[in-house]
Order: structure tokens, then C-alpha cells, then sequence
């Protein structure tokens, strides 16, 4: 069931093999779960699921403290577009031209990381001035890397805030960024987004136990 579970998600996020293939050497990892007692199988399912667990999960990208994460530190911010800064397919409404624009002001690079086409990433961008990359193959790494060499950030000083594990999330913690998972904005999605929140829910559950108990 473990291992289904495992193959239904490379399915769903890999654009390519070679990302495919470094995540099934996990997955026959996992097909001997059947022989770890029930307690066990907790622990080994939070191991399995922990590549795609967020480093802090909040409503939204609006209620963020950007100015003490500036304090600490931070100085790049990448950010995905639709359901974490706007509903999917809309362009930037008056309170995400706020936002880019405050963080523009504490001092922050600001960059937006989308899987989408550059028709629709630039449509967001239009109203909001920043550096942009489409089509970014997210979970894969390049992308994230390719956005920190832009803004001259590392990881260490780096933040990413999405509203996807098996993408955003799973993307940022691939390339060792801090990563915020983000409440979906608006129900209204994608059919392959509707499948994938069906898994996320599954993921989610652990997540939340695992933090609640305090689990690594």
C-alpha cells in the first residue's frame, strides 16, 4: 500500500526520470513495512512522508513576520503564484502589490517560481515588478538554485512560500531552503492539483501528529 502510495506521487510530481528515479530508491525502502510492528510503522511512515513535511505551516503568505525573518537574517524570498499569493489564474490584486512592494522596502530580493507558462506568470508580474522564472520543473532543485543565483542569496538566507507539498515544498527542501507551506487561497484548481490535495491530506495527517508529539 506504502509502496502504491509512493509510485502514485512520483507520478504526479516528476517531470522527468532522473527526478523519478532518485525517489523510487525510497519507495523499496518502504515495501518492507509489512514486517515492522504496528508502532514501528508510525515511525517508519513520518520517515517516508518527512521529505515532504514544511518547516512551519501558517493561514497564509500574508500573516508572515517578513520584517523579524529580515532581522534574522533572511534576505531572498521565493514565492509561488497561484493559491499562495493569489487565486489560481488572477493577476496581482491590490494587497499582493502591497506586499511585494513592503518586502522591496525592508530590503528583501523577491523572486516568483512557477510551474506555469511565462504568459501567465508575467501576467502576475506585470503589476509587481520582480525577477521571475517559468516553467521551473519544481520539485526538481534547478529551479530554486537557479532563483537563488539570481537574487545572489544562498540557502542559509533564503526563504520559499508555497501552497503545495508535493511541489513547493518538497521542491524547497530539496535544495535545503526554509520552507513556509501556505493555506490554498481559493478551492478552484486544476484537476491534477484536486489529486494531489487527496494525498496531501494523507501526508498533512502525519505532520501535524508528528508535530503535535513532538517527533523529528
Amino acid at each position: 500500500m506504502h509502496h502504491f502510495f509512493m509510485c502514485i506521487i512520483i507520478l504526479i510530481t516528476s517531470d522527468n526520470n532522473t527526478l523519478a528515479a532518485e525517489t523510487a530508491k525510497d519507495v523499496i525502502s518502504c515495501d518492507s513495512m509489512s514486517a515492522i510492528p504496528p508502532g514501528g510503522k508510525v515511525i517508519q511512515v513520518n520517515r517516508m512522508f518527512k521529505r515532504f513535511y514544511p518547516d512551519y505551516d501558517v493561514k497564509s503568505a500574508y500573516v508572515i513576520d517578513y520584517e523579524e525573518l529580515y532581522g534574522k537574517g533572511y534576505r531572498g524570498i521565493i514565492f509561488d503564484i497561484d493559491n499562495t499569493l493569489v487565486p489560481h489564474g488572477e493577476p496581482a490584486d491590490e494587497r499582493a502589490i502591497q506586499l511585494i512592494t513592503r518586502l522591496k522596502q525592508t530590503g528583501f530580493g523577491v523572486m516568483l517560481l512557477s510551474n506555469n507558462k511565462e504568459l501567465r506568470v508575467k501576467q502576475f508580474n506585470d503589476k509587481v515588478s520582480v525577477r521571475y522564472i517559468f516553467k521551473a520543473g519544481k520539485p526538481g532543485r534547478r529551479g530554486y538554485e537557479r532563483a537563488m543565483s539570481e537574487l545572489g542569496t544562498t540557502a542559509e538566507n533564503t526563504l520559499f512560500i508555497g501552497d503545495q507539498l508535493f511541489t513547493d515544498v518538497w521542491g524547497a527542501k530539496r535544495a535545503g531552503i526554509v520552507s513556509y507551506l501556505v493555506e490554498p487561497i481559493h478551492p478552484k484548481e486544476e484537476i491534477q492539483i484536486v489529486l494531489k490535495r487527496y494525498l496531501e491530506r494523507i501526508v498533512l495527517y502525519f505532520y501535524r501528529r508528528n508535530k503535535k508529539y513532538g517527533g523529528k
